[in-house]
């Protein structure tokens, strides 16, 4: 029913699809479900100098974003990237993309839960060959949808396991792009605490091995939501990025997140229990009271 679902709305113009998952997101944030009170959760926790209303707005309008980026990849996957493509209004500092793949380095694109990271990661397998991490859906059935929408411009999918990382090193020594969203929470293992929005958070320190091994270069980069389409945004990182001190670089990286969430802080995921883990264990922040 899903996989099928996705199929039917996959034949809507995306300004359709967009319009429905507004709907069911305005559904969603009038309800007050589980996304509306964990998005309120972080917003207070990143944002507590912000008057509640401001918060309060901005995760209305973040659990409709979500909602919007659900309905469209239906849109984004069914159709061929000609039509894909019309949607990209335009996009900002290219040129930190090409530089490195015109240079033969390796890139890492980092980026975040903003907009629409599927016509994102369409786009820069257009660039060059593209190796991102993937993880197959809980629903098997959709499994062939997500990859054919993903791997339609040529993009390389990766286990998340070992083998998949041997991969994006290989990848990127190879003089190629590879994807990674740096703000999800990782294993204990695969993590150190940094600073996020003023708070010790758990981070990936995939990002770190993959640039300490291979010199690569690093961008960050999202999809904008437009009216009409997407802005697809590269911004830079900053040099503590590269350090070899672990603490020096995670602290960049999740600056880096930060800058591309004050872009648009309305059509980040805030929904996401990023805090769930502190240097003392579970922080309890998300318990119902």
């Amino acid at each position: 029913m899903a996989a099928g679902a996705l199929k039917l709305i996959g034949l809507l113009p995306l300004r359709w699809s967009r319009r429905l998952g507004s709907v069911v997101g305005y559904c969603a944030a009038v309800t007050g479900g589980n996304s509306l009170r964990i998005s309120r959760i972080n917003l207070q926790h990143c944002y507590p100098e912000m008057p509640q209303e401001t918060r309060d707005q901005l995760a209305r309008q973040s659990v409709i974003g979500t909602a919007q980026t659900g309905f469209e990849v239906a849109s984004l996957w069914r159709k061929p990237w000609s039509q894909a493509e019309d949607n990209i209004e335009r996009v900002r500092n290219q040129q930190l993309l090409t530089e490195g793949v015109d240079e033969g380095r390796g890139v890492l694109v980092l980026a975040p839960h903003i907009g629409n990271w599927e016509i994102f990661g369409q786009f820069l397998a257009t660039v060059g060959p593209t190796t991102s991490l993937y993880a197959p859906p809980k629903i098997q059935a959709l499994d062939p949808l997500i990859r054919a929408g993903r791997e339609k411009t040529g993009a390389n999918l990766v286990p998340t396991n070992v083998r998949g990382v041997r991969a994006l090193l290989k990848a990127l020594k190879a003089g190629g792009i590879v994807g990674v969203l740096p703000d999800q929470e990782p294993e204990l293992s695969g993590g150190e605490f940094a600073p996020f929005f003023g708070h010790p958070t758990l981070t990936m320190t995939l990002a770190y091995n993959l640039i300490q091994r291979t010199g690569c270069k690093v961008v960050f980069g999202f999809a904008k939501r437009l009216e009409r389409g997407f802005e697809l945004v590269f911004l830079p990182v900053e040099k503590a990025i590269y350090s070899e001190e672990t603490k020096v670089s995670l602290a960049a990286l999740n600056r880096g997140v930060e800058a591309c969430i004050a872009e648009a802080p309305e059509q980040y995921q805030w929904e996401y229990k990023r805090f769930r883990k502190g240097p003392e264990g579970r922080t309890g922040l998300y318990k119902k009271k």
